[in-house]
């Protein structure tokens, strides 16, 4: 059977709704005691909760500008591992609990959703030619699988530092 254009834009949502399911789980899991212990260079789980909010937005700009032709304006502010701009989201929307950063990364993750949904398969799946300065394609599917595979690896993070710090 041969896969349709909303078959594959259906896998990628639910990909990435999974994705941030997984790392959502993985930080409420910790004690309330370690959700803002620094796990990963200088974040917590709950920096790293604030950070997938900051991401959604982005990716909600970037979306509109790949299909205007456009780079995401957020390629202008790369450096090592994306560290300043991670930075900034973090400091712009980390709330005063983990559980309250949850419900606004969850409730940022709906709204990235919801304009996925309005944009039709054959769009969502399609090259328009968009390049990084490394001359490297950029499309909507490949900015969606970067912030699913990333989730997944903050998920298992969390879950790795949870296993070492349990008493």
């Amino acid at each position: 059977m041969r896969t349709t254009p909303e078959d594959k834009k259906e896998r990628l949502l639910a990909g990435l709704a999974a994705a941030r399911q997984q790392v959502l789980t993985a930080a409420r899991d910790l004690p309330s005691a370690e959700q803002d212990t620094v796990l990963l260079g200088t974040w917590s789980a709950h920096d790293i909760v604030a950070h997938l909010a900051g991401w959604d937005h982005a990716n909600c700009e970037a979306i509109d500008a790949i299909r205007a032709g456009r780079l995401p304006a957020f390629y202008a502010r790369y450096d090592r591992d994306w560290r300043t701009f991670n930075a900034e989201l973090v400091a712009r929307h980390k709330q005063a609990t983990l559980e309250e950063a949850a419900a606004v990364a969850m409730a940022s993750h709906r709204a990235l959703l919801a304009t996925l949904a309005e944009v039709p398969a054959e769009d969502l799946l399609r090259d328009y030619g968009v390049r990084s300065p490394g001359n490297r394609r950029v499309t909507i599917p490949m900015l969606l699988e970067v912030e699913a595979r990333d989730e997944r690896k903050h998920a298992e993070q969390i879950q790795e530092f949870y296993a070492s710090h349990k008493t």
